[in-house]
C-alpha cells in the first residue's frame, strides 16, 4: 500500500525531485498532492468512473 501511495504522490511533478529548500515546504507540497487525489477520488468529473486513470493506456 504505501509503494502505490508514493507512486500516486510521483505522478505530481513538482515532488518528482527535491526542489525544496526546506522540509516543512516539502512536507506542505506532499500534503497538497494529497489532497488534490482524495479530491478525485470523492468527486470525480462528471462521465468518469474514479477507479479509472486519467491518462491514456
Amino acid at each position: 500500500m504505501i509503494e502505490r501511495t508514493l507512486s500516486w504522490l510521483v505522478r505530481c511533478h513538482r515532488l518528482d525531485h527535491d526542489y525544496e529548500r526546506l522540509p516543512a515546504h516539502s512536507e506542505a507540497f506532499i500534503k497538497w498532492a494529497m489532497i488534490g487525489l482524495m479530491t478525485r477520488r470523492l468527486a470525480p468529473t462528471p462521465g468518469r468512473r474514479p477507479w479509472q486513470s486519467t491518462r491514456a493506456s
